[in-house]
């Protein structure tokens, strides 16, 4: 008999926020409670969520294709569509991924959709303890970290306050990493105007925690890690490669909206 995650019912969880947001089905009220201020007070601003998933999927489309097959995926969230070993496993089908999250409704969820997969994995384990999930067995069993290995920080170092030192957790992976992994990192980018002001002050109510960063201080979490062009960008145009949806910076088909802004994205390669 499988045992049942204990999920806290009256507490918001960044992962089911996220999830509703993407028009998941996996929250509860309390969650949609939040959900609800971006869709209702400050309209619009789903686009940073959709944003950055896309941007997501177009880097570990990327890191496959440069030959990663292997993958950490810190903070993965609730399972939604094109979920990372979905695409890496489209461009080689034995890549193996690991996500990693606290929320137990992730991993029960992670899990049933996985049941039937030996190359993936999903794990409950907390970001800021990575020696804990260094040595997880599904870590130990899926990566092998004698081979480059693609990390990802998707939308997540930006709910790490600066005592918790995000820059020394990304510098944990890299010190383990082989030269040519790669480091994905999404993060909420300080806009310096009031649509920035009220999602940063929501947030900071609802979780206690967290902080939007400059693109200076986004790009200085990689550390000594080697930032690929354009460097840290708005997430609706990192590698984006058609112009159907979005421009490209100095385009005049279309600009981003401010909500578009608010999440900034960067890859760097380990030298």
């Amino acid at each position: 008999m499988s045992i049942q995650p204990k999920v806290d019912q009256t507490q918001p969880s960044v992962a089911r926020v996220y999830d509703y947001m993407l028009g998941g089905k996996d929250n509860y009220a309390v969650d949609r409670e939040v959900g609800d201020f971006f869709f209702k007070d400050l309209p619009g601003s789903v686009s940073i969520v959709y944003s950055n998933r896309q941007a997501l999927v177009r880097a570990v489309d990327e890191m496959a294709r440069s030959g990663i097959d292997q993958f950490l995926d810190m903070g993965s969230g609730l399972p939604t569509a094109d979920n990372v070993h979905q695409v890496a496993q489209r461009v080689n089908p034995e890549a193996r991924v690991v996500y990693v999250d606290n929320d137990p409704i992730v991993l029960a969820h992670g899990r049933a959709l996985l049941a039937t997969l030996d190359t993936t994995a999903v794990i409950q384990a907390d970001l800021v303890e990575p020696e804990s999930i260094h040595h997880n067995a599904e870590v130990e069993r899926l990566i092998d970290f004698s081979r480059p290995v693609g990390v990802i920080f998707s939308a997540i170092l930006h709910h790490l306050n600066d005592d918790e030192k995000p820059a020394d957790l990304v510098r944990y992976w890299a010190d383990l990493a082989q030269p040519g992994s790669p480091f994905y990192i999404s993060h909420f980018r300080t806009g310096r105007n009031p649509e920035t002001k009220a999602a940063e002050d929501k947030l900071q109510a609802t979780f206690g925690r967290g902080r939007w960063r400059t693109d200076e201080e986004i790009a200085g979490l990689f550390g000594d890690l080697d930032l690929v062009a354009p460097g840290v960008v708005p997430a609706a145009l990192w590698h984006q490669e058609s112009q159907s949806d979005v421009t490209r910076i100095g385009s005049n088909v279309q600009e981003l909206t401010v909500w578009e802004e608010l999440i900034g994205a960067a890859l760097a390669r380990k030298p």
